[in-house]
């Protein structure tokens, strides 16, 4: 089993409304939502071009929604 890593993700307010309603359909934690998401989406990420660059602008993301990632700061993710 893979050692557990605190991370803190940024979503806009619509996406984190829609990951917290499924998670609570699902009976289970955004965390699990979030990763089972990874998962199944890994593949096609995988096929987005490469910038050359170590983090793309947030403009090139889909669906033009800002996300961002730090290890172990600020808040973290919980189901309401």
């Amino acid at each position: 089993m893979s050692q557990k890593r605190k991370v803190t993700l940024y979503f806009n307010s619509a996406m984190l409304a829609e990951t917290q309603k499924e998670a609570i359909r699902q009976d289970r934690s955004v965390s699990w939502i979030i990763q089972a998401a990874w998962r199944i989406a890994r593949e096609e990420v995988k096929r987005v071009p490469s910038s050359g660059l170590s983090a793309a602008p947030s403009s090139d993301l889909p669906g033009d929604a800002p996300l961002g990632l730090s290890e172990e700061s600020g808040r973290t993710l919980s189901q309401a």
